[in-house]
């Protein structure tokens, strides 16, 4: 496997997520932001963010399953979440949870959350960019 992930020690452990990434890998993969539509471009979830979510993380695991990678290759998830505040962690978590059930787990690398004031359509909620490493 091409990436270890780990906790150093002097940083905060949160469960299940991890601090590091450590890719030891020569193929980079860089997923364009994955947002809530299915194969034909139809919006999943209007207005639902942890749908959302669940369908931005099986559109991660889709694009890089064209690649070659799972999502146990991936070293570092970026996520935007429009007009984000801390009350809409539940839906967040709910959406990663869903998405865990229909991919048998969820990718924890390195994170992070960024609130955005919008994104490409109205509709959209949340967009996920992936980086991942192949031996």
């Amino acid at each position: 496997m091409a990436i270890t992930l780990i906790n150093p020690e002097g940083l905060p452990e949160v469960p299940p997520y991890r601090q590091l990434s450590v890719a030891t890998g020569s193929k980079l993969l860089f997923l364009a932001g994955q947002v809530s539509w299915d194969a034909t471009g139809a919006t999943v979830g209007d207005g639902d963010l942890a749908e959302q979510v669940a369908q931005c993380y099986r559109n991660v695991a889709k694009g890089l399953a064209g690649a070659g990678a799972t999502l146990a290759d991936l070293a570092k998830l970026t996520v935007y979440v429009v007009d984000w505040t801390p009350d809409k962690m539940p839906q967040f978590l709910e959406g990663v949870a869903r998405a865990a059930a229909d991919l048998g787990g969820v990718p924890v690398p390195p994170a992070s959350l960024i609130g955005v004031a919008a994104l490409d359509v109205p509709e959209h909620l949340v967009e996920v960019e992936a980086v991942a490493v192949l031996d």
